[in-house]
């Protein structure tokens, strides 16, 4: 005696719905599906039912990964502005405690050793972003920066194809704008008090 195959965990949503108007085309008028508990309705509906549900939640996901993107970039360019808002501060007041501290801000402890030239940035890393056009950049945080200046490259590089790609003031940023299906490359660059530090060594990706 033969058993039904359903394999339902096998299937995707889309594919569980295709498959079920499928069963109730091919029972509709089949006399063997006379009677059939649940009845074919109740499987169009249901169909119907998950079908407008995976829209709903897919609507819902993309909407909370583009609010989550521009939360990022919304936190990154208040970083930012607080960044340039430090370094003005920290020069008008001549690195004067008190002034700097009347404008909100802490100092920093003193360090008993300089910084100097700032090191190379390292494990740079070039991820397919949440959209389209989109590429995450992340890499190891250098110590002494301030921010990190983002350069990017069509393919292949030549000595004058790097154009700006943004910047930041953590050791991650998303580039968009881009063209999907072509293949970029990034380098990345650390600026501290005694100027920027060497460039990364190249990533790349093909854009989504």
């Amino acid at each position: 005696m033969a058993n039904v195959k359903l394999a339902l965990q096998s299937l995707t949503i889309p594919q569980k719905v295709q498959f079920t108007r499928a069963v109730v085309t091919k029972s509709t008028g089949n006399p063997v599906a006379t009677g059939s508990t649940p009845t074919l309705a109740q499987l169009t509906t249901g169909a119907d039912t998950l079908d407008a549900k995976a829209l709903t939640a897919k609507t819902a996901h993309d909407t909370a990964v583009q609010a989550t993107t521009e939360q990022d970039n919304a936190e990154t360019g208040l970083d930012l502005l607080l960044t340039q808002f430090g370094n003005f501060i920290e020069n008008s007041s001549g690195g004067d405690t008190a002034k700097i501290q009347s404008c909100g801000l802490d100092v920093r402890a003193a360090s008993t050793t300089p910084i100097g030239e700032l090191a190379q940035v390292k494990n740079l890393a070039a991820l397919v972003g949440d959209n389209d056009g989109e590429i995450d950049l992340d890499w190891d945080a250098v110590r002494g920066s301030k921010t990190y200046e983002a350069q990017k490259s069509g393919d292949p590089i030549t000595p004058t194809s790097w154009t700006a790609a943004g910047t930041a003031t953590k050791s991650k940023m998303t580039v968009s704008g881009l063209t999907s299906g072509t293949k970029y490359w990034f380098r990345v660059r650390a600026i501290g008090a005694a100027g920027p530090g060497a460039w990364s060594d190249p990533a790349t990706k093909i854009a989504p």
